[in-house]
């Protein structure tokens, strides 16, 4: 084969099929002679042959067992056409399904030989495991192309939907996405809705998208008494739906498009709260959504913030509010969903149920501001998915229950105050006024800290009477030589599957050096039997990266760890774990055992060094580190509580009203 002719795959992709670092595959090629030339790129990026590479692979018993979807992706990618390769991994998954079906003729010679090769591994193989893990390889090669609703988050928006609604049965639902995208969001609503007869109705203007949602409904549904109608049209302007009523819809429109159909749309009767401004095009999808519901059907798209507060649909958005379509507007964090960098927003709909009033049920709108749940500097891993999910479905059940208690970030508004001149449903503009202390809250927070503040002193006074000996010889062993002498055992926490989502049965929570940089409560979830890596209480656990280092005894449910995290699980009747984690958390220690200088540098954690003392001696160290462990709590607790008690106060001065 020329190298014109061969599949280029990287150092990244080599180590990938052979399952190993790309360090490992840099040593390969420096160690070996016999390792295939580069025949592409650069000395800084090379590309190789991938039948040469697996050639090698396999002479020099690199791969145990082949791993069959990792050698077909490169061809693929070597398709060069994004449109090429996804209604290649399309077709494949129909055949998987349907060995006999016709082949579309839109393949090219070379796809279609993909195809037929990418369906028979995944009958051998697997159907829908080998065509999640093609979709999900294209879906990150062509990530800046695509916009998609992460798995948490469509997730979430379909609950909300099931939650919202008003009669209808649960028994047979009908659920439409008119711009369907990979199918994201309609996945999750037969996820959500499991058990349910199902009729899914989406749209998709681009066919390659289109034709993969229909393949993931196909595999997702497999086996249910599920619908699905996925056409390949531009929704507002050739609806082929046009007279169904969905009881739920879901919708990720596409973000920032001013070309939707204004000029020939103008007289449209969707337009039932007035015409969409040219530059509001989320508004001309929200009538449609609207349209499209039964009476007492709810809908949730996902909208840039911008479009709460711009001038030009404030009128839209006042008719909204009167009709009492627009229920509820979620304020989420940044990351959860491209665009990154703002902080998106759902918008509950829904539509008057039957003999209801003109007017609307309520007189107020509830607004939730979850934008506290988002990872400060992680974008890429997504907010608290667990706890974003739990805090505003708990604030959304309140949603027509107007006398219950509403947890702190979410507040009714009444429609008088949000009917001015601006109709801004921003909802942090009104949870921040609602969070003001009443008059027994804030002489309560400063008892709170005067008390802190006592128990910190005691803790000063204490560590304070502590004595050391400069010149007393004390010896170390090292964690490495521990878990060898078996005083103690030690495994790592590792990567999550991407994209996986886990119910609360049958799961653990899963902590990440992510969390630990933020609130350092665990984010996610993953089943138990996946998690390589649990920690039970009493154990030792070791944040191994210098920007978050830090060791604990854990002291809540079993929980899963991530990468970079480790689980250390002593021998009582030789450590102390107090006594350890106390040892380890010295940051001399962890520089010391650090890799490199930077603050993203790894700890070699077998390489920390652990005081050799008699269990006695190390019971009377363990107390000392706890009374320094809880020292550090109290002041953290001082810190946080002080910063609330002045930004209260401040905004109590400035509202004016203090006596004299």
């Amino acid at each position: 084969m020329s190298t014109t002719d061969a599949v280029p795959v990287s150092l990244a992709e080599i180590a990938r099929i052979a399952g190993v670092g790309r360090a490992a595959v840099s040593n390969w090629r420096r160690r070996h002679d016999s390792f295939p030339a580069r025949i592409a790129g650069t000395d800084v990026s090379p590309q190789f042959s991938l039948a040469e590479v697996e050639k090698w692979l396999r002479e020099n018993g690199k791969l145990d067992s082949i791993g069959g979807r990792e050698l077909l992706w490169p061809r693929f990618e070597a398709l060069g056409s994004r449109d090429d390769s996804g209604l290649a991994i399309a077709e494949a998954a129909r055949r998987m399904q349907s060995p006999r079906s016709p082949v579309s003729d839109e393949l090219t010679p070379t796809a279609r030989k993909l195809m037929e090769e990418a369906a028979k591994l995944g009958r051998s193989d697997g159907p829908r495991e080998t065509f999640e893990f093609l979709l999900q390889r294209w879906l990150e090669t062509h990530v800046r192309q695509l916009s998609t609703t992460p798995p948490p988050l469509a997730a979430l928006m379909a609950r909300i939907a099931l939650d919202a609604r008003i009669g209808g049965t649960d028994e047979e639902l009908t659920v439409l996405d008119p711009a369907c995208g990979t199918g994201h969001l309609a996945a999750a609503a037969v996820q959500e809705a499991s058990g349910s007869r199902l009729s899914v109705l989406g749209c998709e203007r681009d066919s390659t998208l289109a034709a993969l949602t229909s393949a993931r409904l196909a595999f997702l549904t497999d086996g249910q008494d599920v619908g699905t109608d996925i056409a390949t049209c531009d929704a507002l302007r050739d609806d082929p739906f046009s007279t169904v009523q969905a009881d739920i819809a879901l919708c990720n429109p596409p973000f920032n498009e001013r070309d939707w159909g204004y000029e020939e749309l103008a007289t449209d009767q969707r337009w039932t709260h007035g015409l969409p401004p040219r530059t509001e095009p989320e508004l001309a999808w929200v009538q449609h959504l609207l349209a499209h519901l039964r009476p007492g059907g709810a809908a949730v798209v996902l909208v840039p913030p911008a479009v709460a507060s711009r001038k030009a649909g404030r009128r839209i958005r006042g008719s909204l509010l009167r009709s009492g379509a627009l229920r509820a507007v979620v304020a989420l964090p940044p990351g959860s969903a491209q665009p990154h960098s703002v902080s998106l927003q759902l918008w509950v709909l829904r539509a008057a149920p039957d003999g209801a009033s003109a007017g609307p049920p309520t007189q107020d709108v509830l607004l939730v501001d979850a934008t506290r749940f988002g990872r400060s500097g992680t974008r890429e891993s997504g907010p608290h998915w667990e706890h974003l999910r739990t805090f505003t479905l708990s604030a959304l059940e309140t949603l027509d229950a107007p006398e219950a208690v509403l947890p702190d970030g979410a507040v009714r508004v009444p429609l008088i105050d949000l009917l001015d001149d601006e109709v801004d449903v921003t909802p942090g503009r009104y949870t921040s006024v609602a969070a003001e202390p009443s008059g027994d809250e804030l002489p309560a927070a400063w008892k709170e800290a005067e008390a802190l503040l006592s128990d910190l002193a005691r803790h000063a006074g204490r560590l304070s009477e502590l004595k050391f000996a400069a010149d007393k010889p004390q010896t170390t062993t090292s964690v490495g030589d521990l878990v060898k002498a078996g005083a103690l055992t030690l495994r790592s926490g590792q990567q999550a599957a991407d994209g996986s989502t886990a119910s609360a049965a049958g799961s653990v929570p899963l902590l990440t050096v992510s969390d630990l940089l933020t609130d350092g409560a665990p984010g996610g979830r993953v089943p138990a039997g996946s998690a390589p890596a649990i920690v039970e209480k009493g154990d030792v656990v070791v944040a191994g990266v210098v920007r978050a280092y830090k060791a604990w005894v854990h002291d809540g449910p079993p929980t899963a760890l991530g990468p970079q995290l480790y689980a250390l699980r002593v021998d009582s009747t030789k450590l102390n774990a107090h006594f350890l984690a106390g040892c380890l958390r010295a940051p001399s220690n962890g520089r010391q055992a650090g890799t490199h200088a930077s603050s993203s540098s790894r700890v070699d954690v077998r390489r920390l060094q652990v005081l050799q003392l008699p269990l006695r001696e190390q019971e009377a160290y363990a107390e000392v580190f706890q009374s320094l462990r809880d020292f550090e709590a109290r002041l953290g607790q001082v810190g946080d509580l002080g910063r609330g008690l002045v930004s209260d106060v401040s905004d109590l001065l400035a509202a004016g009203g203090l006596t004299f």
